[in-house]
């Protein structure tokens, strides 16, 4: 292999491996969101593993008749349901490619919480947080 060929080829390289370093240090393990809607509000934290693929969270909301809850995309397609139907505080396990991207721009995903009157009664945008359960 010629000499420049060479450096050009280790050059990517070591840029690949910087650009994938730098991937890992964007991902947000730890995320919350505040919740509003038809005159309640409250707060969601949430941690995620993108090894064990797991998306665990803690409620504080004063609403009752709750259903369910999951985190949404911008077009209000469900990207991860939050169990099968609500509890206050638990985990549940979701795609691994839902981990990727809720981790990786927790901004455009909204948390919605449903109850028996309205479905995303309660919204909230996610965000990184500085503090894990």
């Amino acid at each position: 292999m010629h000499a420049t060929t060479k450096l050009l080829a280790t050059t990517i390289l070591a840029a690949g491996a910087l650009a994938g370093t730098a991937g890992a240090a964007t991902m947000h393990p730890a995320l919350t969101a505040r919740l509003s809607g038809m005159g309640e509000h409250g707060k969601v934290s949430l941690t995620s593993n993108a090894t064990t693929v797991k998306v665990c969270w803690t409620f504080d909301v004063m609403s009752h008749g709750i259903t369910s809850a999951a985190i949404h995309d911008s077009a209000g397609m469900v990207v991860a349901k939050l169990g099968p139907t609500y509890k206050a505080k638990s985990c549940t396990t979701v795609s691994p490619s839902a981990v990727r991207m809720i981790q990786s721009k927790p901004g455009a995903y909204v948390v919605w919480v449903d109850t028996k009157a309205h479905m995303g009664e309660l919204r909230g945008t996610l965000s990184a947080s500085t503090s894990h359960m």
